[in-house]
């Protein structure tokens, strides 16, 4: 262990925080953190959020406020991880996969995507979307649902859901995503991250 200081402020770690931003052309916003052995590629920007030990952020991605993203996980390029978005890691708790974010995906204000879950390319999450291993992911779009565990699929928009289950107390409903429909191939790139869910009258 041993004290790092970044006046004024002042921790005590095993590991260094990491630095050279400026070189690295990486835009970091007070209070952002990143720690060494991170990847954090050229044009990135951090709001005051953290980056764990041997996550890889890919470029033009935005990392907004107090979001974060865990030890490994894999975040592609042209990605925005919105306000308080939580991002698992490998070792908290102890997962055999990254989570792997896709790029151009946007991802709503406090989803939560850990235990190696993997959204594929340009999806789009709306504001609370939880994503496991185990959450069940129905495409309710068509006539016929399709249901999916711990990946989404490329251009998806989805919203947080419920399923109704039997317990011995009784039924109840429990936590799960529908995927409502898809980004429109019309849209450009830049403004359908937020345009896409606002096409279906949702928050972001």
């Amino acid at each position: 262990m041993e004290v790092i200081k970044a006046h004024p402020f002042e921790f005590h770690d095993k590991i260094a925080l990491k630095g050279g931003f400026e070189q690295l052309g990486v835009r970091v916003v007070p209070h952002a953190i990143a720690r060494y052995g991170s990847y954090i590629a050229r044009g990135v920007i951090m709001m005051p959020s953290y980056i764990n030990i041997g996550a890889y952020v890919d470029s033009g991605t935005m990392v907004d406020t107090w979001a974060t993203v865990g030890s490994c996980a894999q975040i592609g390029k042209n990605v925005h991880l919105s306000g308080g978005v939580g991002v698992g890691g490998v070792l908290e708790p102890v997962q055999a996969a990254p989570v792997v974010i896709e790029d151009n995906c946007f991802i709503g204000s406090r989803c939560i995507i850990v235990e190696g879950a993997h959204i594929g390319k340009a999806a789009v999450l709306g504001a609370n979307t939880v994503i496991t291993k185990s959450t069940k992911i129905i495409d309710v779009s068509n006539e016929e649902a399709k249901e999916y565990r711990g990946y989404v699929p490329p251009r998806s928009v989805v919203i947080p859901g419920s399923v109704s289950r039997k317990f011995p107390a009784g039924e109840y409903q429990t936590s799960a995503a529908l995927i409502i429909g898809q980004r429109k191939e019309s849209t450009d790139l830049k403004t359908s991250l937020n345009d896409a869910l606002r096409d279906f009258d949702l928050a972001v």
